[in-house]
């Protein structure tokens, strides 16, 4: 399948697995319920959610008002080409966790792997067609999806759009209500108001 194509319809295929994993979800309980795993599973997601949400902040500071104008190679993307994908990796995972299950965060981890690759690259293909050498420049030595904190550059001063950030605030704290939203579920388990069909690991 051409790299268009599934660019064409990343918003329909990340909504269709979200809702299959939300189903998932919504009618299995963890069969670590009772014991120190789901603890630990559960801090390391919050701890994964937060720095996702501020990582996105972060980037949003950055790249509000200026993603169709310039190459932004500045804070945090000056680390890596593509640090809100990254961000939001960490964010997706670390709800999953919050499932307290295992399979969950691999099938995140799975759907993350063999989709997002294809739609980094054809973002990277239409802004090397828009900014020419000034992008193979920056694409040629920095690290695609994995932040390197050696490579770090931030300005003493930074034009912020006040307006276009603000909106941006909302993005990124859907991680953390995300994370409430499987408490909440959790808790209609409990209270027998959802049905536990199964178990997951």
């Amino acid at each position: 399948m051409a790299i268009p194509t599934i660019e064409k319809f990343r918003i329909p295929l990340s909504r269709l697995f979200a809702i299959a994993l939300l189903s998932l979800i919504l009618l299995s309980d963890s069969k670590w319920e009772g014991t120190i795993v789901t603890v630990i599973l559960f801090a390391s997601g919050c701890f994964l959610v937060a720095i996702a949400s501020l990582g996105r902040l972060w980037c949003n500071l950055y790249i509000g008002g200026y993603k169709t104008e310039a190459v932004i190679t500045e804070g945090p993307y000056s680390m890596c080409r593509h640090p809100l994908y990254f961000f939001s990796f960490l964010g997706a995972i670390g709800v999953a966790l919050a499932t307290e299950t295992m399979l969950i965060p691999l099938a995140v981890f799975l759907g993350f792997a063999i989709y997002y690759p294809y739609t980094m690259r054809s973002e990277e293909a239409d802004l090397l067609k828009r900014y020419h050498d000034a992008y193979a420049v920056y694409r040629d030595s920095t690290p695609a999806f994995f932040p390197k904190p050696s490579l770090l550059r931030e300005p003493v001063n930074y034009t912020v759009y006040t307006r276009v950030f603000r909106k941006h605030i909302f993005d990124a704290l859907w991680f953390i209500w995300l994370v409430g939203i499987m408490e909440i579920i959790e808790a209609f388990h409990e209270l027998g108001i959802l049905p536990i069909i199964f178990h997951l690991y």
